[in-house]
């Protein structure tokens, strides 16, 4: 294996077509989100490309963007490194999810129907399935689903925009906490998921709330354990 250290299986497949940078950068924030690439791991341009079979000049560019927006640190003469979250941020980002999500979670009571309330209600099975065979990838992708589901049933384009805007952020700090969450977090899914399908909006947002503010929490509380 090479010092850049991707576990097996890891890498993703470079999609095509679409310009071999927004390809090179959208694998690369995938391995950074799903922690493929850990935080404060050095990132050697040559190493990546050999394992994303490419040439240095996509990634060089991927890596760019990625400083740009926050998943990246370019130190001089030292090189490229995944950012390392400080509390402050992930507090600030959590804080945020937690009022998008908790109207998100009122708008879907008010409008879901059966059909909705039925996908949602798959996702929690999936998710269940998951927990039980220790599949925390796939926990972590399923828990991101349904609560973009949720988004979805609320209906509201702006809000889905803006969720939209931290959901990769969102990912990044459940991923470590994922397994402490476990079963409890898709007991606080299926709570959620009745009381839209009852049409509760007033229960619907405290429970997406309290939901929230635990992954919030969780996450906090990681390093005393």
């Amino acid at each position: 294996m090479l010092s850049t250290g991707l576990p097996q299986g890891a890498v993703p497949k470079l999609e095509r077509p679409g310009p071999l940078r927004d390809r090179v950068y959208e694998a690369l924030l995938e391995l950074i989100t799903t922690r493929a690439l850990q935080p404060g791991q050095h990132l050697v341009e040559s190493e990546l490309a050999g394992h994303l079979g490419v040439s240095r000049q996509p990634v060089r560019e991927a890596l760019q963007r990625l400083n740009t927006e926050g998943w990246v640190d370019l130190r001089p003469a030292q090189g490229a490194f995944v950012h390392e979250p400080t509390d402050e941020e992930a507090d600030q980002l959590l804080t945020v999810r937690t009022l998008l999500e908790a109207e998100a979670a009122r708008l879907a009571a008010a409008n879901a129907g059966s059909a909705g309330v039925a996908v949602l209600e798959e996702l929690c099975a999936q998710g269940e399935s998951a927990v039980a065979a220790d599949d925390v990838d796939a926990a972590v992708a399923l828990n991101a689903r349904l609560h973009a589901a949720v988004m979805e049933l609320a209906g509201n384009a702006v809000l889905a925009e803006l969720a939209g805007q931290v959901d990769r952020r969102v990912r990044w700090y459940y991923t470590p906490i994922a397994r402490r969450r476990g079963q409890q977090s898709w007991i606080e899914h299926r709570e959620l998921i009745a009381a839209i399908a009852d049409r509760d909006e007033q229960r619907a947002t405290e429970l997406m709330r309290q939901h929230t503010e635990h992954t919030r929490t969780s996450y906090h509380a990681r390093r005393r354990s």
